[in-house]
């Protein structure tokens, strides 16, 4: 396990290594993908929210495949295949989720649950694998990621086990309970709660390979990197095997996510590797 401090000079060595050997392939988007079933029950809000799109080789068999959820603090934000993960030899799955204050939790957990599994469900049809699906996002997509991963009840409403996840990588996400989860309870911002939707309440050992990514502690959101550190502490004691943390210095929560795709690349290899 370890605990690493990224420079900015290095962000640039980073992209460098990244652009190296980089597979030639051919790649299309498919938009607008419904992760959820469309018969029974379904609200109008549902169907417009709860989509996906998927960017994949089309030229590549066995490839990985990175679902990633965007941050905006479960209230706003759009799906996006982010620049830096184009071109780079996997497959990226963007998803869109219900926001506050039209839902409450835990339904944007369960939402980011339904998309994962439905990559698990569907990713052969695209020529990738399931022992090579990795979740990640940043900020409350970080907060998802780590949701998901670490309590294991949304993925076996699916019927799937958590452990399948090739590996969790959230950005400068919530170890505590999300801010705006404690905003639907009553409970003020700086007011530090941790229960059964707190990432940090469901550590284990037996989790799949874990890499957090936070901003420079000095610059990021308040508490951020300390809520992260501290779990990444956690798990060490508990005896998690393979947990990482990086923090970037000279960016802060808004500006970390694009070096810390760069991250993202490399603990993709790394831990396919040991595979």
């Amino acid at each position: 396990m370890k605990m690493n401090r990224f420079y900015f000079v290095l962000f640039t060595i980073i992209n460098v290594l990244q652009m190296e050997g980089q597979e030639l392939a051919s790649y299309v988007t498919v938009e607008d993908i419904p992760y959820y079933e469309l018969s029974g029950e379904i609200s109008e809000y549902q169907t417009e929210r709860c989509k996906l799109d998927i960017y994949y080789p089309t030229d590549m068999d066995s490839f990985a495949t990175i679902v990633w959820f965007h941050g905006g603090g479960l209230r706003a934000g759009e799906k996006f295949i982010p620049e830096q993960l184009v071109d780079k030899g996997v497959a990226v799955v963007a998803v869109n989720y219900r926001l506050f204050p039209k839902v409450k939790s835990p339904v944007y957990i369960e939402d980011a649950a339904a998309a994962v599994a439905w990559v698990f469900n569907n990713i052969e049809k695209y020529g990738g694998i399931k022992e090579r699906i990795f979740v990640s996002g940043h900020s409350a997509g970080g907060y998802l990621t780590s949701m998901i991963g670490l309590d294991k009840s949304y993925l076996k409403k699916h019927e799937l086990d958590a452990d399948e996840i090739a590996g969790l990588i959230p950005f400068s996400g919530h170890a505590i309970t999300h801010f705006t989860v404690r905003e639907e309870h009553g409970i003020d911002g700086r007011e530090v709660v941790v229960d059964n939707l707190a990432p940090i309440h469901h550590i284990r050992a037996d989790a799949p390979p874990y890499t957090i990514i936070t901003g420079d502690r000095d610059l990021e959101l308040l508490g951020r990197y300390e809520e992260s550190a501290y779990m990444w502490r956690m798990m060490q004691i508990i005896g998690h095997q393979d947990c990482t943390i990086y923090e970037i210095e000279g960016f802060n929560h808004g500006q970390m996510y694009i070096p810390a795709l760069y991250i993202l690349l490399n603990e993709v290899k790394r831990i396919l590797k040991k595979s």
